[in-house]
């Protein structure tokens, strides 16, 4: 499929119909919070964010966080009660799942399609993200071929906000002589993608463990049969990875 025909979608609304939310608009400030509340909550395995955890996620002070959460709740997007934290409702979840989906396409089109590197692609899909068009979505997903997982290796939740899952484990829980090949990072930071670059590491590289050292914690291994290395605790526990 011509990329012409992906990029021709008119833009009709920010949500599927159907959703109560079709006709709603938000401020990107808005779908911003939404989504941070979805992450938090993800990497904590517990439904509820704290107004601290927000503030801490969106750089922004607890008082405006409060402002915003009791705009979020008046929309009926989550459940606030002040000193008791916040949970998405059904609503807010759809929304912040159907960012995530256009942000991790966008993603996978910047690289695959226009051969970004994967420390360069965050802030641009930060702002395709807000497109407001599920007809773009649909069509850019079709003509990159419904891709499950993006360039970091983070799921990427089909239409109806379901993620797929996969089992992988941190590099750190393999035993000397152990095979894995990287499938995500639990840290998506710039200066550890940057690192991982620099030493030929990417979604995908077979790592095999050659000694743990019990002093420092770090590891001891071979890349992609080729080049052995040293890799800190703190890169190694960031690393999850598919046993072979």
């Amino acid at each position: 499929m011509p990329l012409h025909f992906v990029l021709t979608a008119t833009c009709n609304s920010k949500y599927p119909k159907g959703s109560n939310f079709y006709n709603m608009v938000l401020t990107h400030t808005e779908e911003n919070y939404l989504k941070a509340i979805f992450k938090i909550s993800e990497e904590d395995g517990n439904e509820t964010a704290t107004t601290n955890a927000i503030s801490a996620e969106m750089n922004t002070a607890a008082a405006s966080v409060t402002d915003m959460l009791r705009r979020l709740s008046d929309k009926k997007l989550i459940n606030y009660e002040k000193y008791k934290g916040v949970t998405l409702t059904k609503e807010g979840k759809s929304v912040a799942t159907a960012l995530i989906r256009k942000h991790r396409l966008w993603e996978f089109f910047l690289v695959e399609k226009l051969h970004f590197d994967w420390d360069e692609i965050h802030d641009i899909a930060e702002q395709l993200e807000h497109v407001n068009s599920p007809e773009l979505v649909t069509r850019l997903n079709d003509y990159l071929g419904n891709p499950r997982f993006d360039p970091h290796g983070d799921p990427i939740p089909d239409e109806n906000g379901n993620m797929p899952v996969r089992e992988q484990v941190s590099l750190l829980r393999l035993k000397p002589g152990e095979v894995g090949k990287l499938t995500g990072l639990r840290n998506n930071s710039d200066q550890l993608m940057k690192y991982l670059k620099k030493n030929s590491i990417g979604i995908g590289t077979k790592i095999t463990i050659l000694e743990h050292h019990e002093f420092d914690e770090s590891l001891s291994v071979k890349i992609d049969d080729k080049q052995e290395m040293g890799l800190s605790n703190k890169v190694s526990k960031n690393l999850l990875v598919q046993t072979e």
